[in-house]
Formats: structure tokens, C-alpha cells, sequence
């Protein structure tokens, strides 16, 4: 656990099948060996998806162009997570 608080990462929900962690505007849902990760926009929860090289945020009822520091931030939030959870 301290190495989650270390990176500022949050345990939010604990659960059988799946645990969800925070950060900032941050999401990740893991589960087993899989995980996915968003980030919290004005329509909602988005994932980062890429079509054709570009980044994408994907979202229930579309999708929007990530701005680079968008997929900065989630990166980074992927990357500490699993930093964290695999020591």
C-alpha cells in the first residue's frame, strides 16, 4: 500500500474480481492480468484509444481528439500503476 500513497494513487473500490485506483482525474479498473484505464472528461469516463497513429479519448457517445498532455497523464498514471502493483 505505500507504494500506491508513494506515487499518490488511491485504492478506491476493492473487490473480488476487480479493484479500481485513483489519481487526480485518473481511472483504472484491474482485474486479474487485464486492466484499463481512463481518464475523467465532461462526458464522462474515456479510455485512450489510437485510429490511424492519432490518440483518441473514447467515450459513451463518442470520441475527441487527446491532447498530448492528456496522454501524458495517462500514461504516466498506467505506468506508476503498474510500477506499484507489481512489486
Amino acid at each position: 500500500m505505500s507504494r500506491l500513497d508513494d506515487l499518490n494513487i488511491r485504492l478506491m473500490v476493492e473487490g473480488p474480481a476487480v479493484s479500481i485506483y485513483m489519481r487526480a482525474d485518473c481511472i483504472a479498473a484491474v482485474g486479474g492480468t487485464q486492466g484499463s484505464t481512463g481518464i475523467m472528461t465532461e462526458q464522462g469516463l474515456a479510455y485512450l484509444v489510437w485510429r490511424d497513429g492519432q490518440p483518441y479519448l473514447a467515450a459513451k457517445g463518442g470520441e475527441t481528439p487527446a491532447t498530448a498532455e492528456q496522454v501524458e497523464t495517462i500514461q504516466k498514471f498506467s505506468e506508476d500503476l503498474n510500477t506499484a502493483l507489481s512489486t
